[in-house]
């Protein structure tokens, strides 16, 4: 049960002046949120805000303490959550976060390790990084915010991008197929794996809740408006636009394979829990299997 405060505590020190979780102003999560860096830099409009306020929520649940929860973020507009945290957190360079989480996850099991990225950076430059880790079923919880396009820098054609969507780099339509983040994501060995829109943010909240709680590597995608980017050049409106989209397209199926998932701005959007199941962490098999062997020889 998450208590607020009163406007009164929320003026007054927080015992924790360590890790600089004084309170600084009158939000109730000002423990999270780094000192002068709000407001932050998000268009108008933009998911990416409802995204790291579902992120602090899920800590609040969990009751994951500000120095046990240190998070990694690639680049990107999403990229940029590490930098309002007040966690202990590392800005990696593009498509690299999955790696420094992996050696971070590996040497301090102690801590729950999440990526926080977007699409771009998780699997055009870093796809290969994110496959890995879910094969070697490494205990990360990953974050994808997905808008589509590479919104940071002029609005590029990304590798979910859909069919004949208008970007920056495609005037005329794109005409590359996207990928199912959450099929692949489940295709390559996820033991937990959902997608949501910023408008479900309350299954957004459990969700990561979920995710953080579960050993192993887990992934959550996260559709969000871009308004300044992929908005505007498909006619799809303000951010409260696509909102009002994502709650009439959406259709929660929990269960069914990801890679059923269907993404279809204008027809279907498939959000739900996919995959939810039990395997042993590849720290668990490290020590269990390799370090068991070189004790013996």
């Amino acid at each position: 049960m998450i208590r607020r405060m009163s406007a009164v505590e929320a003026f007054e020190p927080s015992c924790h002046l360590s890790r600089d979780t004084e309170r600084h102003g009158v939000h109730p999560d000002d423990e999270y949120l780094k000192r002068g860096r709000i407001p932050h830099i998000w268009c108008s409009g933009c998911g990416l805000g409802v995204v790291l306020n579902a992120f602090i929520q899920a800590l609040k649940v969990r009751e994951i303490p500000p120095d046990k929860a240190p998070v990694v973020s690639g680049i990107g507009c999403s990229g940029r959550a590490a930098g309002y945290l007040n966690l202990d957190t590392y800005h990696t360079t593009h498509g690299r976060g999955i790696p420094f989480a992996t050696g971070l996850a590996l040497t301090r099991p102690d801590l729950t390790v999440t990526v926080f990225s977007g699409d771009g950076d998780l699997f055009a430059i870093g796809g290969n990084h994110l496959i890995h880790a879910a094969r070697r079923n490494v205990d990360v919880k990953v974050i994808c915010v997905n808008n589509f396009n590479y919104g940071m820098t002029g609005g590029q054609s990304a590798p979910t991008t859909p069919l004949e969507s208008r970007t920056s780099t495609t005037p005329y339509g794109n005409v590359e197929y996207p990928f199912n983040l959450a099929g692949l994501a489940g295709a390559a060995g996820a033991v937990y794996v959902a997608r949501w829109t910023t408008f479900h943010v309350r299954f957004l909240v459990d969700s990561i809740s979920e995710a953080l709680a579960k050993p192993g590597f887990t992934f959550i995608e996260v559709l969000a408006p871009c308004p300044t980017g992929y908005n505007r050049r498909n006619k799809l409106g303000q951010g409260l636009d696509v909102m009002k989209l994502y709650r009439e397209k959406s259709v929660i199926q929990h269960g069914i394979p990801p890679q059923e998932a269907e993404l279809d701005l204008q027809r279907r959007i498939v959000v739900g829990k996919f995959v939810d199941i039990d395997k042993a962490t590849f720290r668990t098999e490290y020590e269990n299997l390799v370090q068991r062997k070189a004790r013996k020889s």
